[in-house]
């Protein structure tokens, strides 16, 4: 659904999409990237930190969380119908905006060659995490950098054109994406997630995990556009089920 003089949504033929951390992406555009995915769209994803601060225990060993989120990231990839998780291994807290990053990104997108580019919007205002600033504006950077042929020629990549950039964590959407059908797909993405439940999540348990579904439920459900009333689904039982959004900031002059 789009406001104003915003992009209209469409299915893209392939999708990169970038996140400071594990579970980044699956909060921001999970569901729609499960969406995108079942109508055949070719999904991929780029985490930029190894997630190795990402605990509250501290016998945790760095080593070891690495590699327990480096695989609950591929099985989330693996939920929401994505055919890659690209970890990109910068340390989680102590990824900076620079060149040699923008390059990474630029070069992720000419390997690729996505139609969309998704990551978060940079611009977001009172944004505390320093990992999700940098990683959005070497998103945007990136973006820029992959059209023109005269950005980093050393890579001996093609230069290319994305069609959009959806920028996710939006202080300003123009798009929201109906989500009702990949919400399951991205619950179980962010599930594969178990060691972020507590921290993250704020569940120790099945139960809690339960309450945190619902959460997330009435959070999309209450993120829609403004002024505007949605078709609501009906369900077999007579009963209305609320229409849940998952909402970006699109820039379709890339």
């Amino acid at each position: 659904m789009t406001i104003g003089n915003a992009p209209k949504s469409h299915v893209p033929t392939r999708a990169l999409a970038f996140g400071a951390h594990p579970d980044d992406i699956e909060f921001g555009a999970g569901a729609t990237l499960a969406q995108w995915a079942a109508q055949g769209c070719d999904v991929v994803m780029a985490v930029f930190t190894d997630g190795s601060k990402g605990a509250w225990d501290r016998s945790t060993d760095r080593s070891e969380l690495i590699d327990i989120r480096r695989r609950e990231q591929s099985a989330a990839a693996q939920q929401l119908g994505a055919t890659e998780a690209v970890m990109m291994g910068y340390v989680d807290g102590d990824l900076w905006y620079t060149p040699p990053v923008v390059e990474a990104v630029c070069r992720l997108i000419r390997l690729h060659r996505p139609d969309v580019v998704l990551g978060h919007d940079p611009w977001k205002r009172y944004r505390l995490h320093p990992d999700h600033r940098h990683a959005g504006f070497a998103t945007v950077d990136g973006v820029v950098a992959a059209r023109d042929h005269l950005f980093f020629p050393e890579q001996g990549l093609p230069a290319h054109r994305p069609q959009a950039l959806w920028l996710f964590e939006a202080d300003e959407p123009n798009l929201w994406e109906p989500i009702n059908v990949g919400f399951d797909a991205k619950m179980k993405a962010l599930a594969a997630h178990r060691s972020q439940w507590e921290s993250t999540m704020g569940a120790t348990d099945e139960q809690g995990w339960s309450l945190f579904v619902d959460a997330q439920a009435a959070k999309y459900s209450a993120d829609g556009p403004p002024q505007t009333t949605a078709a609501q689904p009906i369900k077999a039982t007579g009963t209305i089920e609320p229409t849940l959004w998952e909402s970006f900031h699109v820039i379709d002059e890339v």
